[in-house]
């Protein structure tokens, strides 16, 4: 694995590596590399959950991270998105965390810089790490994929996070339904369409999706109630989901829009549990990365563990 840019680019065995992996560091597998090693965190985009996520994930492994902001930096002197990345990778750096408002920005400079690059997020195009804590989260429930009914609810149209679950869900085997406005219908997306009642009634998930307001240009304008009553997840539907059924959102969560206050943190909600997934997760792709590149190895990794029981 030379990037992790998407999650159509993974195979199953791939995916349930990188999974076995995220489980074996959350139960404790991991120390912090011996060596040094700095990581570069490029977000031209606001975020809360996934840059902290990775900020904490990094300082686990013991990486250096070198944080950047577009409006404090060399951009605003006209400096290319593509030169500031060399930059990075000529000052030291071993990996980059890019997380872009255009499609396909991470892709663009992994065909051009020389380390290992990560999408933390690139306009409507993938989330691949965001897809990969929602993988492990439901696997620790249900301790499979084949066969689960998932309903991937809410702005399909405008959301990454839909389209690298809908690709790895269906890699795994499980049976992908999505659930949107009519408006908001990806046809480009392969897979069935259901209400939110059906979603609810027959599905083993129900991952909800925030609706991305940033990307609507001039049709804005949802109106919280309706949406609720029509498309989200309320009390009298989650009333009706199986009794082993789970629901996943992930955040920021709008309450009361995509789903209910109070479901947010009820029994069968999992949202926050995504959230503490997400560094074990992020863990394992970087250290992937850089076993794959040469840049750690399994030796190193074992002599460093050897002084550090001493």
């Amino acid at each position: 694995m030379e990037h992790f840019l998407s999650m159509k680019d993974l195979s199953e065995h791939e995916i349930l590596r990188l999974l076995k992996e995220a489980e074996a560091i959350k139960n404790g597998g991991q120390k912090p590399f011996e060596k040094q090693l700095f990581v570069g965190n490029l977000f031209f985009e606001p975020s809360t959950r996934t840059k902290m996520s990775f900020t904490i994930a990094e300082r686990r492994l013991g990486f250096e991270s070198l944080d950047f902001t577009g409006e404090s930096s060399s951009l605003v002197k006209g400096e290319s998105i593509y030169d500031t990345a060399r930059t990075f990778e000529a000052i030291g750096a071993s990996l980059l965390v890019i997380r872009h408002p255009e499609e396909n920005m991470a892709a663009r400079l992994a065909a051009d810089i020389s380390i290992p690059i990560i999408n933390a997020g690139d306009g409507a195009g993938e989330h691949p790490t965001q897809s990969l804590l929602d993988l492990m989260t439901i696997h620790q429930e249900f301790k499979r994929f084949s066969g689960l009914r998932i309903a991937i609810a809410g702005d399909i149209k405008h959301s990454r996070v839909a389209r690298s679950n809908a690709f790895a869900l269906q890699t795994l085997g499980a049976e992908v339904y999505l659930s949107c406005k009519p408006e908001w219908e990806d046809r480009s997306l392969p897979y069935p369409y259901v209400s939110i009642d059906e979603a609810a009634e027959m599905c083993d998930v129900v991952m909800l999706l925030r609706i991305q307001h940033e990307r609507h240009g001039k049709n804005k304008g949802v109106n919280p109630a309706d949406y609720l009553r029509h498309f989200g997840l309320t009390v009298e539907r989650e009333r009706s989901m199986q009794p082993h059924a789970i629901i996943l959102h992930p955040a920021p969560v709008n309450r009361g829009v995509e789903i209910e206050d109070e479901l947010v943190e009820c029994p069968r909600s999992r949202i926050f549990k995504q959230m503490e997934n997400g560094v074990f997760a992020r863990m394992a792709v970087m250290k992937h990365l850089l076993k794959d590149r040469g840049i750690i190895d399994d030796i190193n990794i074992d002599q460093r563990d050897a002084i550090s029981s001493r």
